[in-house]
């Protein structure tokens, strides 16, 4: 028999508007440990001096995190013109050095070579594993490797301020998988002057907005308190972005159960993924299969 979580087993979804200077994995635990919460995850890294959204998963929300991962995002960054850095931001070494500064229309440009469907390098300070290892632990021991490209989609990539010749700000919503940090790089080196992320935020990712995320000074003052609860969202909001539909009690009863169950769903086709709710309530992701529900993920919500 498996050891038991300790801890509260709740469910659902805390934005958090995360600040510089702390780990994503630093905010899910302090989460997880103001509300007592069984267990916590969270739904896209992001750098620990980057700001925004961090959306944390909280007990069976964490089954529904691939679908906020795999949404639409977006971000706001500044990019230092005229400096190339090896780690590709403000906390790196200036590895390169340029006096060019390309004009606004030049920018923007250069930003069509990177929308749509894009071939991206991850920098070499970053979590992608080579032969079983970070690349960041490889690059800090001065170790030679390389890093395969990497398929991104990018939507959108608009400058929309130049505070200085020295700095630009743009917008960017894009796909999973994507390093802002490396369209930073490689868009210096597009245009010759070189380039590396000055400040970076998440202003949303699927359907949570960095300006709606609670503060971490708020979540510290409210830990242990149950006011605490009243900014939890709801499992559901996680599947915003699959079909619905609704479950029959008996169909709920053998979908807890992994089996498939009988559902309604007006707008679902044969082979479709969606999610199956019962009184508002997610019961599992699944298959849509001749009108029964073939679960994949099942929620063990309280009813």
């Amino acid at each position: 028999m498996g050891r038991k979580r300790k801890g509260r087993n709740i469910s659902g979804w805390m934005v958090v508007d995360k600040p510089g200077g702390i780990s994503s994995n630093a905010v899910v635990n302090k989460v997880r440990w103001a509300l007592g919460a069984q267990k916590a995850g969270h739904a896209g890294t992001l750098d620990p001096e980057a700001t925004g959204v961090l959306a944390v998963a909280l007990g069976e929300a964490t089954k529904t995190v691939p679908y906020i991962t795999d949404a639409l995002k977006a971000y706001q960054f500044t990019v230092r013109l005229g400096q190339a850095t090896n780690t590709d931001d403000a906390e790196g070494e200036v590895i390169n050095e340029s006096d060019l500064r390309p004009s606004d229309d030049e920018i923007k440009e250069a930003l069509l070579a990177f929308v749509g469907d894009i071939e991206q390098i991850p920098p070499k300070f970053s979590a992608v594993k080579i032969d079983g290892q970070r690349a960041y632990k490889l690059a800090r021991d001065d170790q030679d490797f390389e890093i395969a490209a990497r398929p991104l989609y990018v939507e959108e990539l608009v400058l929309v301020d130049r505070p200085d010749e020295d700095h630009v700000t743009l917008e960017m919503t894009c796909g999973k998988g994507g390093y802002v940090r490396a369209i930073a790089r490689d868009l210096g080196e597009k245009l010759g002057c070189f380039g590396h992320v000055r400040e970076l935020r998440r202003i949303w990712s699927g359907p949570f907005d960095a300006e709606d995320g609670i503060s971490v000074e708020t979540i510290e003052k409210l830990a242990k308190d149950p006011a605490l609860d009243t900014h939890l969202r709801p499992l559901e909001i996680g599947l915003e972005d699959l079909p619905e539909v609704k479950c029959t009690p008996e169909g709920a009863m053998r979908l807890r159960n992994g089996n498939p169950g009988m559902v309604i769903g007006a707008d679902v086709q044969f082979g479709d993924e969606c999610w199956g709710s019962l009184d508002g309530k997610a019961v599992a992701v699944g298959v849509y299969k001749s009108g029964e529900l073939h679960p994949s993920r099942v929620f063990n919500q309280d009813t």
